[in-house]
């Protein structure tokens, strides 16, 4: 029997009957949606004039969308919120569904001044009968189930204030969100809190202002300015990138960040996302910023016949692609303006989808371990909102299952998640505190090459169709680098990090050999910085260490400038062992070599 705080977890659903909770998962999300009504029953009556949207359960916790008219919150005044939350556990009410027609719906909350509420209902089926839930004093519309008692609610902390637009609209009111977490006991909450502040403790905002590696400012909200270190950082990355794809016969081109609005019509993407899209207007017609790769990818496919012997035809691109977003949905290098795609499109035979995809599998978990990460696999399959025939969907998810089988790894389906093109394989990442990233994804699609009429000759001189997968590895340049700052806390390995090598004479009077070694780790490829500031040993290994992050640093004084040696300081170990300087110089240099 599933236990809450010492009492048996019991739910009351709509219809007033009450049961015990079926499994982990469903007695998490009626905890927590029990725990936004209370903190709604606690805005209440501290802001008597809120009017509140909506209030869900989220994977991690609950928030509500409430309009408090001219009072603006600010994190200050969550605790007393949380002080009111925790009285009305104490006063343990009993939580009591009931239903209504639709017109007494309605009547109820006009009555309440609930207007969000009455446009809410104004969305539902006609015949729907409104369901409702009622503790003390508050009523809230709902389909529950719910906890029976406030008092079954343990452990719960309200952690954060953002902006949400009513529906999600940016053209209706801008309300406030006010989200927390719960958990069935206090230690849960606490592990939870933990976790939180390591995180908050990783922010890759706060380590790249440490680490002068990107910046965001107001005059181009979304769109990441990349600092020397920061392009640094980057270009490893994207120096990995094109190693592995060269290796794996990739062919690499670039195509134009704008172009017409036909092209995008052709590919679809006008019908089905061009509220993401940015226009302009050229020569009296419209063209569009590009939010995607692949028109491109298709337009050199298109470019020149092909034969059934240069087949499959792997063409990767790092794309600069912009897509709108809100406002408020904007955070850091995780979710941008502007990003860099690491794309590639595979244009293949039909009897080689299985070994393309087997191949892209193959990439994509190389990339994964390199970095030390664990993932999971989601297949996503034809959403409502598509294009092309059933037969087509159906060849192509069955593609994709093949592959996947064949390979032996494991996956769950996630329905109706696909692009509208065609199905795809999600890979979710964890990171070291456990968080999951979406990141890789293989599209398998027969339409666009429909649209855009491409062909090759078979091996009987006649036309056929190719088929195309669509593929990305980081995903977005941007965002992986966001995720791998806050994996390795801003510690990259060597082969990474923005300054490899920090050179750190301990008086003026070894500055001629530093600045020796230092131009000779320059001529060997190496990045690395000269520190010759008038400060304290101590205050620079710190600052190299703590704030810098180098992984090396070479602790230069008398002895070492008299016997050419150097003193090396680890900055993973904090361990200092003193060397030759060629013996520092192959180690460093494999190890960035072979990106260990």
């Amino acid at each position: 029997m599933p236990i809450l705080g010492g009492i048996s977890m019991k739910i009351i659903c709509k219809d007033g009957t009450v049961r015990e909770c079926e499994n982990k998962e469903e007695e998490l999300h009626v905890l927590r949606h029990t725990a936004a009504h209370i903190m709604a029953q606690a805005i209440k009556r501290l802001y008597p004039q809120a009017d509140f949207g909506y209030g869900p359960a989220t994977e991690k916790g609950f928030y509500y969308d409430v309009d408090l008219g001219d009072t603006k919150l600010t994190d200050e005044d969550l605790p007393a919120i949380e002080a009111e939350m925790k009285k009305i556990v104490k006063e343990n009410l009993p939580i009591k569904p009931f239903i209504l027609p639709r017109e007494d719906a309605v009547k109820l909350m006009e009555e309440r001044n609930e207007k969000y509420k009455v446009e809410h209902i104004g969305d539902l089926d006609e015949d729907a009968e409104i369901s409702f839930y009622k503790q003390g004093e508050y009523i809230d519309m709902c389909i529950g189930p719910h906890l029976t008692y406030t008092k079954a609610l343990k452990a719960f902390k309200l952690t954060n204030l953002s902006g949400a637009y009513w529906k999600n609209d940016k053209n209706n009111k801008m309300l406030t969100r006010i989200g927390g977490v719960a958990f069935p006991n206090q230690q849960e909450l606490d592990d939870y809190l933990k976790l939180l502040e390591e995180a908050q403790r990783r922010d890759h905002r706060k380590i790249g202002k440490e680490m002068n590696l990107f910046m965001l400012c107001e005059e181009g909200q979304g769109f990441p300015f990349f600092l020397p270190k920061g392009m640094a950082l980057k270009n490893a990355l994207i120096d990995y990138w094109r190693d592995i794809h060269y290796r794996d016969n990739y062919v690499e081109v670039s195509t134009p960040m704008i172009m017409n609005r036909k092209l995008w019509e052709t590919s679809g993407h006008w019908d089905h996302y061009k509220d993401n899209m940015y226009s302009t207007v050229i020569d009296d017609e419209t063209y569009c910023i590009k939010p995607m790769n692949c028109p491109g990818g298709l337009m050199v496919y298109r470019s020149r016949p092909h034969s059934y012997k240069e087949l499959p035809l792997r063409i990767g691109e790092l794309g600069l692609v912009h897509r709108h977003e809100l406002k408020g949905a904007l955070h850091g290098l995780f979710r941008v303006r502007c990003f860099t795609q690491d794309d590639a499109h595979i244009f293949m035979r039909p009897d080689q989808i299985t070994d393309e995809i087997m191949g892209v599998v193959h990439l994509i978990n190389e990339v994964y371990t390199k970095f030390g990460f664990k993932y999971f696999i989601e297949l996503s399959t034809r959403p409502e909102d598509s294009m092309g025939s059933d037969e087509d969907w159906e060849a192509a998810t069955n593609g994709l299952k093949g592959a996947l089988e064949k390979l032996n790894l494991p996956y769950t389906i996630n329905e109706g998640d696909g692009a509208f093109y065609g199905p795809k394989i999600d890979f979710h990442l964890e990171d070291s505190l456990g968080r999951t990233w979406q990141c890789g994804t293989i599209q398998l699609d027969f339409q666009m090459p429909l649209n855009f009429g491409l062909e090759y000759t078979d091996e009987k001189g006649e036309k056929q169709r190719p088929i195309m997968i669509h593929r990305v590895c980081f995903g977005s340049i941007e965002r992986f680098i966001g995720i791998i700052t806050e994996h390795f806390a801003g510690k990259f390995p060597l082969w990474l990090a923005p300054t490899q090598v920090k050179v750190l004479p301990v008086s003026e009077k070894t500055a001629e050999y530093s600045e020796k070694v230092y131009e000779t780790l320059r001529k060997a490829g190496l990045r690395c910085e000269l520190d010759s500031r008038n400060e304290k040993i101590g205050y620079k290994i710190r600052e190299a260490q703590s704030v810098d992050r180098v992984p090396y640093m070479l602790i230069l004084g008398a002895k070492e400038s008299e016997d050419g040696t150097v003193s090396v300081r680890n900055r993973d170990t904090a361990e200092t062992v003193t060397m030759p300087l060629e013996e520092f110089l192959d180690m460093a240099i494999k190890q960035n070599r072979d990106r260990t």
